[in-house]
């Protein structure tokens, strides 16, 4: 097999769905010698904030010279941004080898019970840290916690970020619920640290530790208190991300003792992490400022609103917002229509993208004062917005991916790249 061919082979276990369950990946990953073994892990878990979280840890760890993995989701351009060693993305050669490694585990299956995709990359996952000889490996879940296929590791430590609204028709329709799935990847007496403040669902998060021995740290308010904190300036802007950096902060404090680590070397990884589309400012060659955010939810609109009002209180950027129709798009509209003199709702590249009209319409409601123009596609926006001083692409990862590649800020990767983040679940 070529890459292009394992990226095809991998966009065809879409249809397999994203089942909840670890029946399948416990198998899989019997089948390739449980890897999981070899490795230690701390596992994140969360609405928001999981992947800033990850970044955090993995620069601090990196910081302290130790080798670490790095598993995330979704990738914003290449596949390959998933599975990460001391922050280099793993080779095309290697997704290849461990793929054809795979197959013949995967016809272990029945056809109506066979690996998702996203069962399929967490093995290969595991299978590449440990080759690595990862001396640590940050994991994000992937959505969900309690029947996601990385909850089948016993990590060091684990977080759970902020819990809110999102992916409700799966984890359910109120906090607690959804509280309840992020708390399944706690684990019997290990320790789990959290930012959640919502208070239905902090009261299911202290009860699973309560109930499970595992020693909890609610670390929201911890971030300046610490003498790490206090020291520190943040490479990765907005005031949630001092929220992430409290829960980073406090896994390291609860780690100490097995994985020593100085303050200093805390201050150097929060001041040095990176982690693009969040945020993100950039100009191109013309001179224009442009913010790539990937807020897709409410509680990242409102992030979003919130560092618009602080770093850029007088600016009224050009808005072009793309969402998938299975969001609050309504909420995204309301809450950042207002802050916008043009808005250009555009279609991101999905099947399950709003209609731009759709945008238009609720930011036009929301802003009246505003110009709304919908456009067929983020080229057509960018275009659209070409004179504008400053621009902010928002909405959706995906619309902020594809704004990478058409910004030149990503290379191009091989078709459907992209397109490998799709899935509809299955229960």
């Amino acid at each position: 097999m070529i890459y292009r061919e394992v990226i095809q082979f991998l966009y065809d276990l879409r249809l397999f769905g994203a089942k909840f369950g670890l029946e399948n990946t416990f198998k899989l990953a019997a089948l390739a010698g449980n890897p999981q073994e070899k490795l230690r892990f701390i596992h994140v878990a969360g609405t928001n904030g999981k992947g800033s979280t990850c970044a955090m840890l993995e620069s601090i760890y990196r910081a302290a010279g130790l080798r670490v993995g790095l598993f995330t989701s979704p990738h914003l351009v290449s596949f390959r941004e998933r599975i990460q060693v001391n922050r280099q993305l793993v080779n095309e050669s290697d997704v290849v080898r461990l793929l054809e490694e795979m197959q013949p585990w995967l016809e272990e299956f029945p056809k109506d019970h066979h690996p998702t995709f996203f069962e399929v990359v967490t093995v290969m996952a595991l299978r590449y840290f440990a080759e690595k000889k990862c001396d640590l490996v940050i994991w994000e879940t992937g959505m969900g916690g309690r029947f996601d296929a990385t909850n089948i590791v016993v990590p060091l430590a684990s977080v759970i970020t902020n819990i809110s609204f999102d992916h409700q028709q799966w984890l359910g329709d109120t906090l607690a619920k959804i509280a309840g799935e992020k708390a399944g990847i706690i684990k019997p007496g290990v320790p789990v640290v959290t930012t959640a403040d919502a208070p239905e669902a902090l009261a299911i998060i202290e009860e699973t530790a309560r109930r499970l021995n595992a020693p909890l740290v609610k670390a929201g308010e911890t971030f300046r208190s610490s003498r790490a904190g206090s020291l520190t300036a943040l490479s990765l802007a907005g005031k949630h991300q001092e929220r992430n950096a409290a829960a980073a902060i406090a896994i390291v404090e609860t780690l100490r003792r097995m994985i020593p680590v100085r303050d200093e070397t805390i201050r150097i990884g929060l001041e040095s992490v990176q982690w693009p589309g969040r945020l993100q400012v950039v100009k191109s060659k013309s001179g224009q400022t442009v913010l790539l955010d990937g807020a897709h939810n409410a509680a990242g609109a409102d992030a979003l609103r919130d560092a618009l009002e602080t770093y850029y209180p007088s600016a009224k950027p050009a808005l072009i917002l793309g969402v998938l129709e299975d969001k609050d798009w309504r909420h995204l509209c309301e809450a950042l229509a207002p802050l916008a003199t043009r808005i250009l709702p555009a279609s991101v590249n999905s099947e399950r993208t709003t209609p731009p009209e759709r945008l238009r319409d609720a930011c036009a409601v929301a802003n009246p004062a505003a110009q709304v123009t919908a456009c067929p596609s983020l080229a057509d926006a960018l275009k659209e917005a070409a004179d504008a001083p400053f621009v902010v692409i928002t909405g959706s990862l995906y619309l902020v991916g594809e704004a990478m590649e058409l910004l030149g800020l990503s290379p191009t990767t091989s078709e459907g790249e992209r397109e490998l983040n799709e899935w509809s679940a299955k229960k």
